[in-house]
């Protein structure tokens, strides 16, 4: 048995027969603080379950971090790696695989080193939050890519020219980002599949216990209809309508205009669909937004109060700490 066997080839009972590959794929994870366990297990296990199901290495993988030393991801738990990112320049595919406070986590040095790798031609990509390094590498202009849904409002407010994408995987030439979680498999079965067929990307999905295929264009998130959990077309187009213009003074009467409806019968919709009044629901989703952005970015309390459509600090202020009984203060500069 070869040393690649050793490492990268388990055994298994399932077996998929393809021809022999002379060039196995290296795949490069570089491991930021807090990164997310089920994003990086997502994407890393069907590239095992590959070479398990042909008894080829056809995927071989590093683990790299800042500093060369383990890695605590979200939940804790440490995670060891093969060396400092710095020391190596791998071939093939190079991953960042990040996840809550990304904006602290990125460095300029990965920044650098991966604008350097990608300029001499390698794939590179992100998992989860890990656009947020491809950003600091200069490298996202007129790309298309994508993040996990909870960090694109922060995303946008620190790069307000990059617009990012609400699908579960983006493939963009040689930058591949997906958004975290179980879309890390759905990015690595595409990657299977255009190296080695659909015959063992299925397999290798069978294997994994996943049911549906999603491709690029799926959205990350269910339907409005399906997160509403009504069909009902007036209060969803009530709800695009005001989520749509989640920084700008709540205006009912413009949405009942575009709607052709009164006041009356929106408010009617929401309280019998939803439970809530619309102001309710609007100021519900600015806190959420703006928590989110505390969470995420370096905004000031009050950049974060104007990012959310509030007149007023203190009126953002008061709202936050009777939803999440915090202030927006102190929660901004927890763990930090």
């Amino acid at each position: 048995m070869t040393d690649d066997s050793a490492r990268f080839v388990a055994k298994g009972v399932a077996h998929v027969q393809i021809p022999a590959n002379a060039a196995p794929v290296q795949v490069t994870f570089v491991l930021l603080p807090k990164f997310t366990m089920l994003a990086f297990s997502s994407a890393i296990e069907p590239l095992r379950i590959a070479n398990q199901l042909t008894g080829q290495p056809l995927f071989r993988w590093q683990t790299l971090s800042g500093d060369g030393q383990p890695v605590a991801c979200s939940n804790g738990v440490p995670i060891m790696v093969d060396g400092p990112f710095a020391a190596s320049q791998p071939d093939g595919v190079v991953l960042v695989c990040s996840g809550v406070e990304p904006e602290d986590q990125v460095t300029a040095a990965l920044g650098d080193w991966l604008r350097s790798l990608w300029r001499r031609g390698r794939t590179v990509g992100g998992l989860c939050t890990g656009a947020y390094a491809l950003a600091k590498a200069g490298i996202l202009k007129d790309r298309r890519f994508t993040l996990h849904w909870e960090n694109i409002a922060g995303f946008t407010e620190t790069f307000p020219d990059l617009v990012a994408a609400r699908q579960v995987f983006c493939i963009d030439d040689r930058i591949v980002t997906c958004a975290g979680g179980v879309a890390a498999a759905d990015l690595m079965l595409k990657i299977i599949h255009d190296r080695f067929g659909m015959t063992l990307s299925q397999e290798v999905m069978n294997m994994c216990l996943l049911t549906q295929r999603r491709t690029e264009s799926d959205e990350q998130m269910t339907s409005l209809a399906a997160r509403l959990g009504t069909r009902h077309e007036k209060l969803i187009e009530a709800v695009a309508f005001l989520e749509a213009r989640i920084e700008e003074p709540f205006d009912l009467d413009a949405c009942a205009a575009k709607l052709k409806l009164s006041r009356r019968q929106i408010e009617r919709l929401f309280n019998r669909y939803l439970g809530v009044t619309p102001v309710r629901y609007m100021n519900d989703l600015r806190l959420q937004r703006g928590r989110a952005l505390l969470a995420e970015t370096d905004m000031s309390v009050t950049e974060v109060a104007i990012a959310c459509g509030y007149a007023s600090t203190s009126h953002f202020s008061k709202s936050f700490r009777a939803k999440y009984d915090v202030s927006p203060y102190r929660f901004s500069h927890f763990g930090k």
